[in-house]
């Protein structure tokens, strides 16, 4: 039986979770997709498990991926409305003394 060797090299997989952790969540799960098809069979769990996301997240990537001409979120990095809900501060607003 014959495994695909994966590189296992310590100094690649922190300078790829080092790369990772400077992207958008859509830019690292598309990254995550491209490294994980470059490596082939086993390519998915290998990148999960280096970059420490699920095998879904890479999965959705590829998806993303095979869109990529045709991609609606274009130029944005969460779906409209979505995030923290901004919040007033109440050191900025009038006092009624």
């Amino acid at each position: 039986m014959v495994i695909n060797q994966m590189e296992t090299d310590p100094a690649i997989e922190q300078r790829l979770r080092d790369f990772a952790q400077t992207l958008s969540e859509k830019d690292r799960r598309r990254f995550a997709a491209i490294e994980a098809s470059q490596r082939g069979y086993g390519g998915i769990v290998y990148i999960a498990r280096v970059l420490g996301c699920s095998t879904k997240t890479i999965e959705r990537g590829l998806k993303e991926l095979d869109q990529l001409p045709n991609d609606p979120a274009a130029g944005r990095v969460r779906r409209p409305g979505a995030g923290r809900k901004k919040v007033s501060h109440p050191s900025r607003s009038k006092k009624t003394t």
